[in-house]
């Protein structure tokens, strides 16, 4: 068998042997999305309206208006983006300059 074909085979006993708890030395990266995102407070610290804030980071003002109101909960990337800019507004502001 070619080198490459025994490196996959190789990789491929060992993603099955970290699937089943064995020790591999494979690193893991634990991503904490938090359930609940506050957008009225994330808006208020950077001292945005809603039109500025739905504008700015690409967020439709009726979806900001209702995340806001209770009516409805950020899903998915949603949440991501709103932890980023909440915790590094400056690096989502930067990546989205033209």
């Amino acid at each position: 068998m070619s080198d490459i074909g025994n490196r996959i085979i190789e990789s491929l006993e060992e993603a099955l042997a970290d699937a089943r708890g064995e020790p591999t030395g494979l690193r893991h990266h634990v991503v904490m999305v938090p359930e609940a995102v506050d957008v009225r407070a994330i808006r208020s610290r950077l001292g945005m309206s809603q039109s500025q804030f739905a504008r700015t980071f690409g967020f439709r003002l009726g979806t900001l208006q209702n995340w806001e109101r209770g009516h409805r909960r950020p899903e998915g990337a949603a949440r991501v983006l709103l932890t980023v800019i909440e915790r590094r507004p400056e690096a989502v502001l930067e990546a989205l300059r033209a």
